[in-house]
């Protein structure tokens, strides 16, 4: 029996369990934290030696040498050419469908001359090196690296390395497959927190990269958010969220199965992953509480999804789905799927989510592989004020400015007379003598 929250709006305790529900602790755990930042501090100081320290007490790698934690280019073509033919069909489509969606993200430099001849104008220039961290220790994740890397390539990044966790060695042949396919030109079998010290701040083996992006565990998280600064991050991602709005509306007599695995989909992930179901139709949820219960016992992560419903999963009865929208919106979502009669009717209410997928047909699954958006995704509520990675992400943007002679007489007078009000003479001066 799984004790899974049930919660209406219309009830008078609705904002205190609310409340309860979504009361996530994001800050760090203060041990994880003091961990990381030795270990970082370790690598910073100590290089190669730290770092194959670290491989051996938690990659539980035997190697005498980062060197030997390199992953060969030959070894991973390999791991392409011997895929089984599905294997390799799927993961090519899949790339192929995540590189185009992509392409169209790319920006382009631009300028404009003004009435006085002055020219301004933004130039777009991609990032010089890019880490990229793959997990490992829960699962292979093959569509982690191709969406990371893809957006990078087409950023026009001119080198990307990735650090893969591959615990006792264990190399997923998988993951190695779609580092070739994405186009990773050197790759490492290191993870944790260690690894992400050694891209940030490079070691005699590994180099130096400018930003670091992929998930991870809470350590990668920590070292993340303790390395920003010395290298960009895409994100501190937490625990996966998916909310599911629907208005009983079915469109096969199992509908209530079909969403009940929607959110096992989510909850399988991780013992902290969100799995929440938002209906004004409580004979649904009824449905989808039954088709939970039964399936649930068939699942070979049960264990971990019984964890998650139980701990954050929520089964939610509102008034009518305008109300949905609003909840939406309070607790913004990674995942946001719009399992309803007419979606595109909500999508303008929609304000924040990390990604929405709509219709009945639209599982949140093929976001994670195949759909073509980036499934790197604003959690813990952070989709409020921010987007999907994409190729905007490996890309700079830098002011140009061109002025003419003109435009110095005109534009010096102006400058000046706000400089001498903020009390910086020379920066005044500096505007006037091109004003003779």
């Amino acid at each position: 029996m799984i004790a899974l929250k049930r919660l209406r709006s219309s009830a008078a305790d609705f904002e205190a369990r609310l409340g309860v529900l979504l009361a996530f602790e994001s800050a760090q755990d203060p041990a994880v934290d003091a961990a990381v930042a030795a270990i970082l501090d370790d690598v910073k100081k100590r290089g190669d030696i730290a770092v194959l320290d670290y491989a051996r007490r938690f990659d539980r790698v035997q190697a005498s040498s980062v060197a030997e934690l390199e992953l060969t280019r030959g070894e991973m073509q390999r791991a392409l050419a011997t895929l089984p033919a599905a294997q390799r069909g799927a993961l090519e489509q899949a790339a192929a469908r995540v590189r185009s969606y992509h392409e169209k993200q790319l920006a382009q430099s631009w300028h404009y001359i003004d009435e006085d001849g002055t020219q301004l104008g933004q130039q777009v220039t991609a990032l010089d090196r890019v880490g990229v961290y793959v997990p490992g220790g829960k699962a292979a994740y093959p569509s982690t690296v191709l969406m990371n890397v893809l957006p990078a390539k087409i950023a026009g990044v001119q080198e990307i390395v990735m650090a893969v966790a591959m615990p006792g060695g264990d190399k997923s042949p998988l993951v190695l497959a779609a580092a070739v396919l994405a186009g990773v030109d050197r790759a490492f079998a290191i993870g944790g927190a260690h690894a992400i010290g050694a891209l940030a701040y490079g070691t005699q083996t590994v180099p130096r990269v400018d930003k670091i992006v992929g998930p991870g565990n809470a350590y990668v998280a920590a070292a993340k958010r303790r390395v920003y600064g010395a290298v960009g991050i895409d994100m501190v991602a937490g625990p996966s969220e998916i909310l599911v709005v629907c208005d009983g509306t079915a469109p096969a007599p199992d509908f209530a199965d079909w969403i009940a695995m929607d959110l096992f989909s989510q909850a399988e992930h991780d013992e902290l992953a969100q799995a929440i179901l938002v209906s004004p139709n409580a004979e649904f949820i009824d449905q989808v509480a039954a088709s939970i219960e039964r399936q649930l016992a068939g699942m070979p992560r049960r264990d971990i999804i019984k964890t998650a419903l139980e701990t954050r999963g929520a089964l939610i009865e509102v008034r009518d789905l305008d109300e949905a929208c609003d909840l939406v919106n309070r607790i913004a979502p990674e995942h946001l799927e719009l399992a309803v009669a007419d979606p595109h009717s909500l999508l303008k209410k929609i304000r924040h989510a990390g990604a929405i997928f709509l219709g009945s047909y639209t599982s949140e699954a093929l976001g994670d592989y195949c759909a073509g958006p980036n499934h790197v995704l604003p959690t813990s509520r952070t989709a409020r004020f921010s987007s999907p990675l994409g190729v905007y992400d490996f890309q700079k943007r830098s002011s140009v400015i061109s002025v003419s002679k003109e435009g110095a007489r005109r534009l010096g007078a102006i400058a000046a007379e706000l400089a001498r009000g903020e009390g910086l003479p020379a920066h005044a001066k500096s505007a006037e003598y091109r004003m003779k």
